[in-house]
């Protein structure tokens, strides 16, 4: 699981252009919409050896990454910190009273899902990711 993650992460850092339709080969566009029929808004991103669909879905933002033969890699969406696991909560309580949320999002793949949070404080910032049900330091930066 936190190989997915830490890729999926990298995806997202280091997308391309944005494409048109034309560039998505086949294959992911079938599994596309065979998985999200009701997907409003597509937009597409094209890189090297992955395809990265922005979308609605159920009155959400989803993004998915598919590799080049149409599997779904994994899917992201924002959620707010209610929407964590009560552990994560408690220890996100626990450990990080002082600092303040500023982008938190779901990692789900076929048999796992993780989450990334990026906490602030005035001098931090912390990227944590979660694994075991537990948060690990994925990052830590002092603010100039």
């Amino acid at each position: 699981m936190k190989k997915v993650i830490v890729l999926l992460a990298i995806m997202i850092s280091t997308l391309g252009a944005f494409a048109n339709e034309e560039r998505i080969s086949q294959k992911v566009l079938d599994a596309f919409k065979t998985e999200f029929a009701a997907a409003k808004d597509v937009s597409w991103t094209v890189a090297a050896d992955f395809f990265k669909a922005e979308f609605l879905f159920n009155n959400q933002h989803v993004t998915a990454f598919y590799n080049t033969d149409g599997e779904l890699l994994g899917i992201t969406r924002n959620i707010t910190s209610l929407e964590l696991p009560m552990s994560l909560q408690t220890a996100l309580k626990k450990s990080y009273a002082d600092y303040w949320i500023s982008d938190l999002f779901e990692v789900t793949k076929s048999d796992s899902t993780g989450y990334y949070i990026t906490l602030e404080s005035a001098d931090t910032v912390v990227v944590l990711k979660s694994g075991d049900n537990e948060w690990n330091v994925f990052k830590k930066v002092k603010k100039a």
